[in-house]
């Protein structure tokens, strides 16, 4: 039975509430990302790490250094950050990467926060 995508933010939501949890603000983007990456799979979804996103131009694709964080399912885009602050430049980022792979959902994840509801952002097209 396939999850549906309000049970996968649910479940992608509370994983990430658990690494925050065990690792705190602070750290690289590389170890949200891997640490998520774990508790996601340990939740049995299917995800993938790194995702190289090529550009289509004049029909053909060309690698232009897009890397998703994350891609859940195939359906839901996960960006990570620790940064001081979320910028309009993170959401276009994400609304990016959402439109150049077709999905409709992606999620912007801040650790860098005291508090992960702070920093979590679900941007849907």
């Amino acid at each position: 039975m396939e999850i549906i995508e309000r049970e996968k933010s649910t479940i992608i939501f509370e994983s990430a509430l658990e690494v925050h949890k065990q690792l705190g603000p602070g750290l690289l983007e590389s170890a949200y990302v891997t640490c998520l990456q774990f508790e996601l799979l340990q939740r049995g979804l299917y995800v993938q790490r790194e995702v190289p996103l090529p550009l289509v131009y004049k029909d053909v694709k060309l690698d232009c250094g897009y890397r998703m964080d994350l891609v859940v399912e195939n359906t839901i885009i996960i960006e990570t950050k620790s940064v001081e602050a979320i910028h309009p430049v993170h959401h276009a980022q994400v609304i990016t990467y959402m439109k150049l792979l077709g999905v409709r959902l992606g999620l912007l994840i801040n650790f860098n926060v005291t508090l992960l509801k702070n920093g979590f952002k679900r941007i849907a097209l």
